[in-house]
């Protein structure tokens, strides 16, 4: 009798941080992913526009992929479909909300044509291959149409949540699925895999109407020009700006490319229902009175080139904050944008801005259930086997504190690493090794081109700046012909510092001559010796290492 097969789960994203949601299904030779997200870049990545998963497992498992199911249409569960599908052309299917994002997105990177997207809705299920069948669960979250799933496989059933809260009054759609959660447990659940991003906050997350409330009563009460930063993909959140800009005569002007792309899908769509005459551009608002105008802008991260931060910084080109306006940040900072959004709400202040955030007042609910939700969901699937997903090690420790609480067996819970290979059936699980895994950086059109020795030059330079050592050589005679000329850039303003410009010449002519004087004539070696002698020199005077580039021409 042959063995049987054995489930294998390896997260390569969205564990022990946040962002890059990437999960592999592996059973009998046959490969299911779940979610194909982004991260954002953090100050240490200087120049990143985004960091993906690395996907090295899948591409040299490409036969073995079966499919891509998606939870919801967020940029961490999304973001990296594009650079998977170039490689791996496999059905993508998510809900209706969710694949015209997506659609969106493959748009822009030319291959939505040879994409196959598959539309599914909440209570279906979908067949994938041999091993894997899909069911789609309707959960609710900060935008429409998310879903979490139950996979099957001949080794048993796993729950994966999505991102999810409990949200009894959701601003479209019904309430998370609760009763078929709770069927799939009756039946028999062999793993859950559950959203942890609030796991340290106690009680319930509350709900999205409370926003809407909130709005309401400051749009009621303030006879200023209103700008409300938020995430672009938070349709709901949108939607109940423009209810209460509708409701309170304002129109509404759209500042950010995000921002305008994702309000054209939704409301193609119909998940987002925006009376005639409201949008206006963005060029006219300068045609109305203050009362009369809300303007939806991106930047709610602080990211430095996002609207909102180019207009605390006046450098956007159609519209500036001023004094009186008041700004609305509809948002809590992701985990290491604390102080980019801190330093955009000062700027804001510096102009004559009122500004309204999270700390102050309700504008922002999150979309991610606390604990006594995350226990409802345990309670309800009980799982043989618990695994926390999408979080940081602290939050993924809070649930899994949770789940032991709630009587699974502390050796039944695995908090896992990127990579690591969970192999599991009804008889046992463990980490039986790992795959390739990591974080791959994407600049311009580069993806994986920009690893840590660019990182640490580009850190360099912003740090210390750069001198650059311009010399010609005989090649023939081995002679010094002219120079060495010295430039630099972000280390010393030149002309105030002729003195110590002149040093500089000076100790690399004495390098190079050192060097062809003993007859060290290769001129690698003499842009060896001239980088190692300015190092020194100026490392002794300013305690300071910019980088330093010797240039040798052919005279």
């Amino acid at each position: 009798m042959a063995k049987k097969s054995k489930l294998k789960i390896i997260p390569l994203g969205g564990v022990q941080e946040i962002g890059k949601n990437l999960t592999v299904f592996e059973y009998g030779g046959e490969i299911l992913v779940l979610d194909c997200g982004m991260a954002f870049p953090d100050d240490t990545m200087p120049g990143v526009d985004s960091v993906i998963p690395d996907m090295t497992y899948l591409i040299n498992n490409r036969e073995k992929v079966k499919a891509v199911v998606i939870t919801h249409g967020h940029e961490d569960h999304i973001g990296s479909i594009p650079y998977l599908l170039r490689s791996i052309n496999v059905p993508v299917y998510g809900t209706r909300l969710t694949l015209g994002l997506v659609e969106q997105k493959l748009k822009e990177y030319g291959i939505l044509s040879i994409s196959r997207l598959n539309r599914v809705q909440a209570g279906e299920t979908v067949k994938i291959s041999n091993n894997f069948t899909v069911e789609f669960i309707r959960v609710n979250h900060s935008i429409s149409d998310a879903v979490g799933m139950a996979i099957t496989t001949p080794a048993g059933t796993v729950v994966h949540t999505g991102d999810f809260k409990i949200d009894c009054t959701p601003i479209l759609g019904s309430m998370i699925d609760l009763a078929r959660f709770g069927e799939l447990g009756k039946n028999g659940v062999l793993a859950l895999m559950s959203d942890s991003t609030n796991a340290e906050r106690p009680g319930y997350t509350m709900s999205e109407r409370t926003v809407g409330e909130k709005f309401e009563e400051i749009f009621a009460n303030t006879r200023q020009r209103i700008f409300i930063a938020t995430f672009a993909s938070n349709v709901d959140r949108v939607q109940q700006i423009i209810n209460a800009a509708v409701r309170n005569k304002r129109k509404v002007a759209v500042s950010g490319r995000s921002m305008v792309n994702i309000i054209e899908v939704a409301s193609i769509l119909g998940y987002l229902k925006i009376p005639e005459g409201t949008l206006i551009p963005i060029e006219d608002v300068k045609k109305y009175h203050d009362h009369q105008l809300v303007i939806i802008t991106t930047g709610s991260q602080g990211e430095p080139m996002s609207a909102l931060t180019r207009m605390a910084y006046s450098d956007h080109r159609k519209i500036e904050i001023t004094r009186g306006d008041l700004v609305i940040i509809s948002a809590s900072p992701i985990p290491g944008n604390e102080k980019t959004v801190s330093n955009v709400i000062n700027e804001l202040y510096k102009k004559g801005a009122d500004v309204i955030h999270q700390s102050i007042t309700e504008v922002h609910v999150s979309g991610h259930a606390c604990r006594e939700e995350l226990k409802i969901i345990l309670g309800l699937v009980k799982p043989q086997y618990f695994i926390p997903v999408h979080g940081e090690e602290r939050h993924l420790k809070r649930h899994a504190e949770i789940g032991a609480e709630m009587g699974i067996d502390k050796k039944n819970i695995f908090r896992m690493e990127i990579g690591q290979v969970l192999e599991m059936d009804r008889s046992g699980a463990k980490i039986v090794g790992t795959v390739p895994s990591g974080a791959v950086l994407v600049d311009g059109y580069g993806v994986g081109d920009v690893g840590n020795i660019v990182l640490k030059d580009r850190k360099n330079l912003a740090e210390n700046g750069i001198i650059m050592v311009v010399m010609a050589l005989d090649s023939k005679s081995n002679r010094l012909v002219s120079g060495p000329e010295i430039i630099s850039r972000g280390f010393i303003y030149m002309r105030d510092n002729e003195a110590i410009m002149e040093e500089l010449r000076r100790v690399a002519q004495v390098s190079v001559q050192d060097s062809l004087i003993s007859k060290q004539h290769d001129w690698s070696t003499i842009k060896s010796n001239v980088k190692s002698a300015l190092s020194d020199f100026v490392y002794e005077g300013t305690h300071r290492r910019p980088l330093i580039l010797p240039v040798i021409l052919d005279a």
